[in-house]
């Protein structure tokens, strides 16, 4: 994922986040439901626990919008990532990566605090699929429900 790069741990594993920082799921159960068409973490095994790739949905030579959860590619790509400003220097492929290393313990005061915002700011289209569709509805807003999965909200339960 990231070559010489090294940070220190600082929390608890899964524990000890924000009190404003609330994810409904860890970044193992995110890549078992299937997230970013499973292309996203084929190449970083070593820097994460083996149990998060027990029953991930990966696809190590490209992207499969098959393999997320609502079957939809929800996601946009890492250039347009970069030309919003949303990439950190220490996180080069962005939140997901940020939230794997936070998950695990790393903290970045300013970093984190910039995520978070950016996660509680993402919790608008968790409304937005709650006051358009019936509850249970999988085909309804399918690619915001998918993007919700992306960013640790559980929108199945919508």
């Amino acid at each position: 994922m990231q070559k010489g790069y090294e940070y220190s741990l600082f929390k608890r594993t899964g524990r000890d986040f924000d009190p404003e920082f609330k994810p409904e799921l860890t970044p193992k159960e995110m890549l078992d439901l299937g997230v970013f068409c499973g292309k996203y973490m084929t190449d970083c095994k070593k820097e994460f626990p083996k149990s998060w790739f027990e029953k991930a949905k990966l696809s190590p030579k490209k992207k499969n919008c098959d393999l997320n959860y609502f079957k939809i590619r929800a996601s946009m790509p890492l250039s347009y990532w970069k030309m919003k400003g949303w990439i950190y220097k220490e996180d080069p492929r962005g939140w997901f990566q940020w939230y794997c290393r936070y998950y695990m313990g790393r903290r970045i005061k300013k970093e984190d605090e910039r995520q978070i915002k950016r996660w509680k700011a993402f919790k608008r289209h968790f409304s937005a699929v709650k006051n358009n569709c019936k509850k249970g509805d999988f085909n309804c807003r399918r690619k915001q429900k998918q993007a919700l999965l992306h960013w640790a909200y559980d929108s199945r339960k919508l």
